[in-house]
Formats: C-alpha cells, sequence, structure tokens
C-alpha cells in the first residue's frame, strides 16, 4: 500500500535563463499549442482547406485562450482579490512588500507568468475569439470551424491539467488514507488525491473519442455534433473530478451543494447537449 503514496515537490522552473525562467507550466502551454497546430492541419489537409487560414487561426486561438482563461479565473474565482489588483489581471507580474525587482528594474513587483487561468473562461474565450475569426476569414461557418478546433483543445487540456500538477495547484481533498499524493512543496505531510491527474486522464478519453468520432465516423458533418459532445464530454470529466478537488473558492458558498466549477459546467454541458442533439436530428 506504501507504493499508492508518492512524495511531491518539483521544481517548477523548467529552465533558467539569467533572472528569467521558463515553468512546467508554460511549457504544457507551449506542447498543447504546437501539437494542436498540427492536428489541425491535417484535418485541413484532409478537407482541403487552405493552410493560408491556419495561422491566423492559430493567433485567434492562442489570444482567445488565454484571455478567456485569465477573466474567467478574475471574475469566477478571484474578483475579491483583483479588484484591489487590476494591473495583475492581463499582465504576467504580482505586486510584493519583500523588496523584489522586476527584471531588476522595478522595485515591488515580480514575474510569476500567467498563473491562474480557467477553464471555463478558455472555453468562452475561443468560442468568441472563433466568432470573431470567421468575420475576417469567412471561408466556411463558425460551428465547421468549432466542430474541428475542439478535438486539438481538447488534447491541449490533457497538457494543461499536466502543468497544474507541477504547479501543485488545483489539488484533490485529502484522502484520508495512505493512497495519493503529499505535496511537499505546499507544507503538506498528508496525501491528498491527485485531482489534476484525474482530469487530465479524462481528458485523454475527450480527445480519444472526438478523434475517433471525426476520422471514423460520419459526425464531422452532422454541423454541432462533434462541438457540442466536446462541451458535454469535456465539462462531465470536470463536474466529476469537482467532487474530490479542494475549493478553489468563487460563489460556491453562496449557492452550496456544489462548486464553482460544477456550478460553471452544468450551462456548458446542457448546451453541448442540445448542440449534438440538434445536429443529430437535423441529419
Amino acid at each position: 500500500m506504501v507504493l499508492l503514496k508518492f512524495n511531491w515537490a518539483p521544481d517548477e522552473v523548467f529552465i533558467k535563463i539569467g533572472s528569467l525562467g521558463i515553468h512546467y507550466y508554460s511549457l504544457m502551454f507551449i506542447i498543447a499549442f504546437a501539437i494542436g497546430y498540427y492536428i489541425m492541419k491535417k484535418m485541413y489537409k484532409n478537407e482541403g482547406v487552405s493552410d493560408h487560414f491556419l495561422e491566423p487561426l492559430f493567433i485567434y486561438t492562442v489570444l482567445g485562450t488565454l484571455i478567456g482563461a485569465r477573466l474567467g479565473e478574475v471574475f469566477f474565482y478571484n474578483w475579491d482579490y483583483f479588484q484591489d489588483h487590476l494591473v495583475e489581471i492581463l499582465l504576467p507580474v504580482k505586486e510584493v512588500t519583500d523588496g523584489s525587482m522586476l527584471f531588476g528594474l522595478i522595485q515591488g513587483w515580480e514575474f510569476t507568468g500567467y498563473r491562474g487561468l480557467a477553464s471555463h473562461g478558455a472555453a468562452i474565450g475561443i468560442i468568441t475569439a472563433m466568432i470573431l475569426y470567421r468575420k475576417k476569414y469567412p471561408y466556411k461557418t463558425v460551428i465547421w470551424i468549432l466542430d474541428r478546433i475542439v478535438i486539438p483543445v481538447s488534447f491541449g487540456a490533457i497538457f494543461i491539467r499536466i502543468g497544474n500538477f507541477f504547479n501543485s495547484e488545483i489539488v484533490g481533498k485529502y484522502t484520508g488514507s495512505n493512497f495519493g499524493v503529499v505535496f511537499e512543496n505546499r507544507g503538506e505531510i498528508l496525501p491528498r488525491h491527485p485531482a489534476q491527474l484525474y482530469e487530465s486522464l479524462g481528458y485523454v478519453f475527450v480527445f480519444l473519442i472526438l478523434r475517433h468520432m471525426y476520422w471514423n465516423t460520419q459526425r464531422k458533418d452532422q454541423s454541432g455534433f462533434l462541438f457540442g459532445a466536446f462541451l458535454a464530454l469535456m465539462f462531465s470529466v470536470r463536474f466529476v473530478v469537482e467532487f474530490v478537488k479542494e475549493s478553489q473558492g468563487g460563489f460556491e458558498s453562496a449557492l452550496g451543494l456544489l462548486s464553482t466549477g460544477q456550478w460553471l459546467s452544468i450551462p456548458l454541458i446542457l448546451t453541448g447537449l442540445i448542440f449534438a442533439y440538434r445536429a443529430q436530428k437535423n441529419t
């Protein structure tokens, strides 16, 4: 049974150059976007769509993901803090009182990277970005684009949760047994559920299901089905894992019963089911 528990105290920095470092969390984002671009390129080639549209699509996706995820964290979970630290909303810095110097130049600030990101905000951000993208590049419908982009997005989510694990954030509840992960760099001695890894594993199945439906079935021709399946599957995984996840704050204390993440997942799951049902009914 001892093998079911292990201590976790990783160095969060993958590589350091001078005063700057690339964190594992940032590395996971780079991997997610890079492989996501390759996946999308393969699908576009399969359907005879020009590579000309891929680069701007990539830029819109990156911006939509990061801005949406950040604003989701700010307004869904930590507005009490950010309302007094507006500069930190979109800049990767944090105000400190220990005399730290930002890049050795500006006292009272430190570089942190974007560590506060919310997946529900990312979903809204990506959808918004695709609407804006399609207005400028109207070669296909918004739904057509969303039906395809959800496949690399679901793949990227696998790595983002691994990045959370490296950061020892979004942790699970204490297991109360000899099973779990001891997050030593949080100053802990008791094992918790590795909720980040549970969620990451769930997203592996979401990606494989969506990929199978695209390449081996006619679902991609049912407008809105893959997008709906993505929302329903992705946020069902999130809803279930929330039961073993430590509270992330937000408005759950006001609504009770469920966590903030679960309340936010419900409308997305229902929206996904509606899209999938209508897509199937209209074929």
